[in-house]
């Protein structure tokens, strides 16, 4: 009898057991040895327990209630009777191999929290079940033997203790597994090319290209002179240790000057990948078209040198989990919620990328602001353990760098101190940071004001304007005040609430009104997407009350290139409004700002220390939260740590807002790179509020009205006017 793994689908026939576990086994194996060659303390232990886990792991698909399911010949797919997993983990349990049981038992449901598992006693790694432990117990002598008749036995050494840190081993491990298994699933179905062959880091031909792109830019003024001396001595810098810092103001050439570095040190530390880790989506396409331009070389293909990640769907489901985007390109530029939030991760469907990690040189840009306070000393640890164990390089950047790591207020927090060398010299930081003293002065508009009063009082000011709110449905409804009040011509909107796609298009149509000098009058209402990375120069600025690190951000695309004497940025508030939304997640960073600026203190980059360590006094429960994350990760509470580490504060789904491909994965197909292109990410909550359509388990259609200034808001707005008819003024 030949015993199948999965089923025929579709087009697709068939896979037997046998070609997917040696499939299995061999991409897990070379994911391992890739990760392993990177790593200061694996000496074997990585591949040894990935080989076994892989061999073992569909162990339970040879059930014959199992293989019946499997051989039907029906358009339906059924679930199969057994959970397949349980055979899997209990027969490598009952041979010692604890920690490949621990893998096969989480390659479908995840890593699970430690403390509860090991309390089951005999059930550790075990379903919950009784009648399915029960069924693989009675069943396991004939599943033995005809896994034995497949495939070899494994004879390898017993698996030796882990001395170094756990968590991190085991989402490594359980990351090649579930690589391997997705992959290989996905090639079986037609919805993975065979070859997983990129193109490599060419660290010395693409700094080579990058010195040829930087020279033919810039003038002959003094702001193009300091611009080249950041370049250099980023580029030519000595740095041995794991993490260096590089502070550097706005308009300093960071995005180029940095990649220089870490191709230099991807040359010296032989790196196999770069990482760009950025605060927001939109920055993401800016970057990666510099990128492409200077870093791709003769005959290859930009998409694969350079990889645009800023979707943070994973798909478990089988039938959808080929849409996940992977971290297989020598140049990755990706969002620091997708980034961390796979650090933090117990889901086979997120953790399958973390194996391409060891190895790298990473760019966290904003890093200080790159999470929310809470999350940042864990990340910490994670990033330490990375740089320590899996040989991992680190640049950690800002505008305004607050060294979290050494925050008064963090005293009583564990965090590792290791040295962090400076990137820029103090004669050209001192030198760069003159341009910051006069380019843009704060003011306060105490009164909170209406909506009506806001969109005149902004009208006023000279333009081109920037106005940022604090939530998604508040820049949408102002933006659509602007358009009501004084016509499409005189505002711009730009949010998460527009696609990738027309993100892109929003960014390029700013840039180009905002070099036409002779239009001025307009203004762009946006989110914080707007505060990091855009290369945006606005006349006046207009900043809803947030926080002093947001506000120093959001001048940086106020006369950025320090053409105005007079340029000013706003802070405000408005009255309460049942069209607009609040962001409770910002009321003590906003108490804070208040308080300085009621005393009219001056703001400064150097005021962000002392705002960082305010936030944490007054918001006590900032430190509990720490105190509680760190607590879970070192008892190996993983899918505590996964739910609780959220960079954004909502459990979203991603929608699609074009039909075609709303089509094409209804049918089974599509890829992830137009998903990202043509999706928005909403609220889980919102599904049955806003009629979306599953098309897939976890991916949904819009099915309200979606245009190219709004965004899925546009179809929001509809619903609120029906409720309230307020939102004209």
């Amino acid at each position: 009898m030949e015993y199948l793994a999965h089923s025929a689908k579709a087009d697709s026939p068939s896979q037997t057991y046998a070609a997917h576990v040696e499939g299995v086994c061999r991409r897990a194996e070379r994911y391992a040895d890739e990760a392993e060659r990177h790593s200061r303390i694996c000496r074997g232990q990585l591949k040894d327990i990935v080989r076994r886990s892989a061999l073992w792991h569909d162990l339970g698909k040879l059930d014959s209630d199992n293989q019946a399911v499997l051989n039907e010949v029906t358009d339906k797919q059924r679930s199969l009777p057994w959970h397949h997993q349980d055979a899997g983990s209990a027969a490598l349990k009952s041979s010692g191999s604890l920690y490949s049981a621990l893998i096969v038992y989480s390659h479908h449901s995840g890593l699970p929290d430690m403390e509860s598992e090991c309390a089951k006693g005999n059930r550790t790694f075990r379903d919950d079940s009784p009648a399915v432990r029960s069924h693989f117990d009675g069943e396991m002598a004939e599943l033995l033997k005809r896994h034995m008749e497949i495939l070899p036995a494994d004879n390898r050494k017993p698996e030796e203790p882990f001395e170094a840190n756990q968590q991190m081993f085991f989402r490594m491990t359980l990351s090649c597994i579930a690589d391997a298994d997705h992959t290989d699933t996905a090639v079986a179905y037609g919805q993975a090319p065979e070859n997983e062959e990129m193109p490599q880091l060419r660290a010395v031909e693409r700094l080579e290209a990058l010195n040829r792109y930087v020279s033919e830019l810039g003038g002959d003024d003094e702001r193009s002179y300091l611009r080249r001396e950041m370049f250099i001595s980023c580029r030519d810098a000595k740095v041995t240790g794991a993490f260096t810092a590089c502070d550097s103001p706005v308009g300093s050439g960071k995005t180029t000057a940095v990649m220089a570095h870490l191709l230099k040190q991807a040359i010296e530390r032989n790196a196999r990948r770069v990482f760009v880790v950025l605060p927001y989506t939109n920055i993401i396409k800016q970057s990666v078209d510099v990128y492409r331009k200077s870093l791709v070389l003769p005959g290859e293909n930009s998409d694969e040198v350079v990889a645009e990640l800023h979707c943070r769907a994973d798909f478990q489901d089988k039938d959808t989990r080929y849409l996940t985007s992977l971290w297989r390109a020598p140049i990755i530029v990706t969002t620091a919620v997708a980034f961390f939030e796979t650090l933090a991760s117990n889901r086979p469907s997120a953790l399958r990328r973390l194996h391409e990690l060891p190895g790298s040189a990473i760019f966290v840009d904003e890093a200080h602001n790159a999470l929310p306070l809470k999350l940042l000393p864990l990340a910490w640890q994670w990033m330490y353990t990375l740089a320590e164990e899996w040989n991992c390089y680190w640049v950690l950047a800002s505008g305004s760098l607050v060294r979290y790591w050494q925050l008064d207020s963090l005293e009583s927090v564990e965090m590792a101190h290791p040295v962090v060398a400076e990137l820029i010299n103090e004669n050209l930081h001192k030198q760069l940071m003159r341009y910051e003293q006069h380019r843009v002065s704060f003011r306060w508009k105490p009164e909170a004001m209406s909506r009506k009063e806001l969109v005149e009082w902004v009208q006023s000011m000279p333009g081109p304007r920037l106005l940022i709110l604090n939530t998604v449905q508040s820049a949408a409804v102002i933006a659509d005040d602007f358009f009501n009040t004084y016509g499409r011509s005189c505002v711009e909107h730009l949010s998460t609430a527009l696609t990738a796609e027309d993100r892109s298009r929003t960014i390029e149509r700013v840039k180009a009104r905002l070099e036409n000098k002779s239009d001025m009058n307009w203004t762009l209402v946006a989110t914080s997407c707007v505060e990091a990375g855009v290369d945006f120069s606005f006349r006046s600025g207009f900043r809803e009350l947030s926080s002093l690190l947001s506000l120093l951000q959001a001048s940086g695309r106020v006369n950025r290139n320090g053409l105005y004497t007079d340029a000013i940025m706003w802070s405000f508030t408005l009255q309460d409004d049942s069209t607009l939304k609040k962001n409770p997640g910002l009321d003590t960073s906003r108490e804070v700002l208040k308080s300085y600026l009621i005393k009219d203190m001056k703001i400064t980059p150097e005021l962000s220390t002392k705002s960082m360590n305010d936030e944490i006094i007054r918001d006590d429960s900032c430190l509990k939260t720490i105190n509680r994350l760190n607590e879970l990760e070192n008892s190996m509470q993983f899918d505590t740590v996964c739910n609780e580490f959220a960079v954004i504060e909502s459990n979203t789904v991603p929608v699609v807002v074009d039909s075609e491909l709303a089509k094409s994965i209804e049918y089974g197909r599509g890829d992830w790179q137009l998903l990202q292109k043509k999706s928005v990410s909403i609220r889980r909550e919102r599904i049955k509020a806003w009629g979306l359509k599953e098309l897939a388990k976890g991916v949904f259609q819009w099915t309200l009205r979606y245009d190219s200034f709004l965004g899925y808001m546009r179809g929001v707005l509809d619903l609120e006017r029906c409720k309230n008819d307020t939102l004209i003024i």
